[in-house]
């Protein structure tokens, strides 16, 4: 709990406090202010102090906001970068929201209102039904266009993310916090990217459906232009989910070569049972001697007495001592054996995510663009059925993957709420427990990420078996343990070269209480990602 805060009266100065009782007695006397004019010039000082004040602090509190450095010179430009920085991020926040909530309406277009539409085209092409080809074509173009409202506001959003992150790159230039900013620059540029192929995917699907509806005579070059850029976006994106796949799968494959954690420590916990037993052995013997000095009569009896009881002390200290170093390391081996397994279970999830969402799904659907491209230069497979069944297929894959996604978020942000202390830090004061309404309220907020879940629970267990002595609640951890969580932060490809260190450096860094939360999160974004 904070400290309270005792307001405490503000005492007038004394000099401020003779000065206004010599204006009084000078107003009463006929002293030195009783002329008007002076009054006035009096008023006048006043009223200028005041607003010189007044600017003071409006200077200072503007320097405080812009990075804590007190009054900032009034010709400094510190605030107006502060500002600009500021509106940048919030419109990112915005924009970000914004995006959020428009991907459920994106997500039942894709994977319900597209396939349909498909479908209702294929029908109408086969019936020869003009009124069903133009109420297809309609609802095709309101769908292109949700689904190029949703695009391009990512691709905004994931290009000012890039951007943020490559600065903060730059500023940390090594260390986790280095690495984590310069993946997720890498990432967002990437998405911003294949968000800005998907809008013009999206646009030419709109003058597609539109040339439907006109009658227009090149409807056949538009759709054939739609379907080659839906084909290639799709395949960008299938190709971006297999190479996912293959980093996902080579870091599965360095977690399980560092072995089971029973297997690999059961020397190590070996001695430390038989440096328990010898010192329960040496105990034992101490008070042994203890007894047989207490049963001997004769001069010089208390001092050895004393010196047994010493003796017997020191034993049963470091019996103890020992036998809480095999308990910390059996408990160690259990983390560390928790920890790799939900290791291994997060590679393998985003293999299978991004497998059947990724590779099959944008491939099914690259397939369908291409169906549709050929069909609108033949001319001779428009009522083909291939297209809108390669359609609904791919569709259906990304649609299964993202319902489990967004399932799975919503899971977490309501155990996030409902039981707080399951995933609380150590040591920490868990949050009080909603109520179950509350949690699913929030569950339902699906713009909002998961802060305390079991990814971060376990991205502080693995960073507190590989930290050094000097963080708090890693100074019993044991060398051999430390350098098993060592390992395992280079499997998950946070190790010394990930973060342009020397093997010292990042050794040193793992000690330092200032770059813990930047551990953490780097961890965390480690184990989500391939």
């Amino acid at each position: 709990m904070s400290t309270p805060v005792h307001l405490t009266p503000t005492r007038r100065p004394a000099a401020v406090l003779a000065s206004a009782r010599q204006r009084r007695e000078g107003s009463r006397t006929g002293g030195p202010y009783r002329n008007p004019a002076e009054h006035a010039l009096l008023g006048i000082q006043a009223g200028a102090g005041n607003r010189a004040a007044t600017a003071a602090v409006q200077r200072a509190r503007a320097g405080e906001q812009a990075g804590g450095q007190g009054s900032a010179p009034q010709n400094s430009t510190a605030p107006a970068g502060a500002q600009k920085k500021n509106y940048r991020d919030r419109i990112a926040g915005l924009l970000d929201r914004f995006k959020k909530n428009l991907d459920p309406i994106d997500t039942f277009i894709k994977g319900v209102q597209t396939p349909a539409n498909a479908g209702f085209t294929q029908q109408a092409a086969a019936a020869a039904n003009e009124g069903l080809k133009h109420s297809a074509a309609a609802s095709g173009t309101s769908a292109a266009s949700g689904n190029l409202l949703t695009e391009a506001t990512g691709t905004v959003v994931s290009g000012m993310d890039a951007y943020k992150n490559m600065k903060d790159a730059r500023k940390h230039e090594t260390g986790a916090g280095h690495h984590t900013a310069g993946k997720k620059a890498k990432v967002k540029g990437t998405d911003a990217v294949i968000g800005a192929a998907g809008s013009g995917a999206y646009s030419a699907a709109i003058a597609k459906e539109v040339t439907k509806i006109q009658k227009a005579a090149d409807a056949a070059v538009a759709s054939e232009a739609s379907g080659i850029a839906s084909a290639s976006v799709a395949a960008l994106k299938s190709v971006r989910s297999v190479f996912r796949v293959g980093g996902a799968a080579r870091k599965y494959r360095k977690v399980k070569e560092l072995g089971d954690p029973h297997l690999v420590h059961a020397e190590s916990l070996a001695r430390l049972n038989e440096s328990r037993e010898h010192a329960n052995w040496a105990a034992a013997e101490a008070f042994v001697a203890l007894d047989a000095y207490w049963k001997q009569d004769g001069e010089g009896r208390l001092e050895l007495i004393g010196e047994a009881v010493d003796a017997a002390w020191e034993a049963m200290g470091e019996a103890r001592d020992a036998a809480e170093t095999l308990q910390r390391a059996e408990r160690d081996v259990e983390k560390l054996n928790t920890v790799q397994g939900y290791a291994k279970k997060k590679q393998l999830t985003k293999i299978g995510k991004e497998t059947v969402g990724g590779a099959l799904g944008e491939s099914t659907k690259a397939a369908a663009g291409v169906v549709t491209a050929v069909a609108a230069g033949t001319a001779g497979l428009a009522s083909n059925p291939v297209g809108w069944g390669l359609a609904g297929a791919g569709a259906g894959l990304v649609l299964g993957v993202t319902l489990y996604k967004a399932l799975r978020a919503a899971t977490k942000r309501y155990e996030e709420v409902r039981r707080p202390e399951v995933w609380a830090p150590q040591g920490e004061t868990p949050a009080e427990a909603a109520s179950r309404s509350e949690s699913l309220k929030h569950a339902l907020k699906f713009w909002k990420k998961v802060s305390k879940g079991e990814r971060q629970a376990m991205a502080r267990e693995i960073y507190a078996l590989a930290a050094g002595p000097h963080i708090p609640g890693s100074g019993g951890t044991t060398q051999e343990m430390r350098q098993s969580g060592m390992a395992l932060l280079i499997a998950l490809k946070a190790g010394p070269s990930d973060h342009k260190l020397d093997e010292d450096a990042w050794v040193a860094s793992l000690d330092d209480p200032a770059k813990t939360d930047a551990w953490i999160k780097e961890i965390a974004e480690q184990l989500a990602s391939g």
